[in-house]
């Protein structure tokens, strides 16, 4: 079977195909319908990404160089992509670490950075001997136990519980919950995972730098929508997101689909 991924580049974010490949798409976006303005909790998501890279980068030598570009074959052709990192140590020639990290109330969301770092790793290998994934997940309301079963004794329970972080992680036996940095697998087949709290990144960044109010923008949202229901009516478009997908500001989104996926 032919090779899923070739001809690998790591660069930084100067690097001039790079660079034009953006510019084509913020065209690209200047032609499309306006996009609704990111919720607080997909602001969170990038300020919580910020603080663990500058955490990151006070423990580990950060490197700029940190976008993947590759080509991805389908068939008889070959597509040239890119993947934007969120954080790479290269220790040495022979080896790299990736970081991906994710704020989620989706246990889900590990499962989707474990097949990010998947791919990640099988490209990467074409350039270094080693390569050592981590996840860093932001819990943002992930629930336990005894939170799903709570909402499954409400009379509006969804069909199905959503599953706790426990049951995620059982299904995935290559992903390893560590609590440090230092605890992280020596295998390069296995991937880390540390978890932090909301709690944690206030911490980092200081509540004044976050956006943290979810529930009231979320609570007026949902009142919006019932107030726009008509009785004796339904309405649905069919289009529904994933169980994996995470809370994704708009123009990201349109931009990991450009760049092959990634967040």
């Amino acid at each position: 079977m032919a090779p899923r991924f070739s001809r690998p580049r790591l660069v930084d974010a100067n690097d001039t195909q790079y660079r034009a490949f953006v510019h084509q798409i913020m065209i690209g976006k200047d032609n499309q319908r306006p996009m609704r303005p990111p919720r607080a909790r997909e602001l969170f998501g990038a300020e919580a990404e910020s603080a663990l890279r500058d955490w990151l980068a006070q423990r580990l030598t950060l490197s700029e160089r940190r976008i993947v570009e590759y080509f991805e074959h389908r068939g008889r052709s070959a597509i040239k992509k890119y993947r934007e990192l969120d954080a790479v140590v290269i220790p040495d020639q022979k080896s790299i670490q990736i970081f991906e990290i994710k704020a989620s109330q989706k246990a889900t969301s590990v499962r989707r950075a474990a097949q990010q770092l998947r791919d990640t790793r099988t490209i990467l290998s074409m350039l270094f001997f080693r390569v050592y994934t981590t996840i860093l997940l932001v819990d943002t309301g992930i629930p336990d136990a005894a939170a799903v079963a709570e909402l499954m004794a409400q009379e509006d329970a969804p069909s199905l519980p959503p599953p706790t972080l426990d049951e995620v992680l059982a299904l995935l036996p290559q992903v390893q919950l560590v609590a440090t940095l230092d605890e992280r697998s020596a295998d390069p087949n296995s991937v880390s995972l540390l978890r932090f709290s909301v709690d944690d990144i206030i911490a980092l960044a200081g509540e004044e730098h976050l956006h943290l109010d979810w529930d009231a923008e979320e609570a007026e949202e949902e009142a919006e929508l019932l107030a726009e229901e008509k009785p004796g009516f339904a309405y649905t478009t069919g289009e529904t997101n994933s169980a994996d997908d995470d809370d994704d500001n708009p123009l990201a989104a349109a931009l990991r689909k450009a760049m092959g996926g990634k967040h």
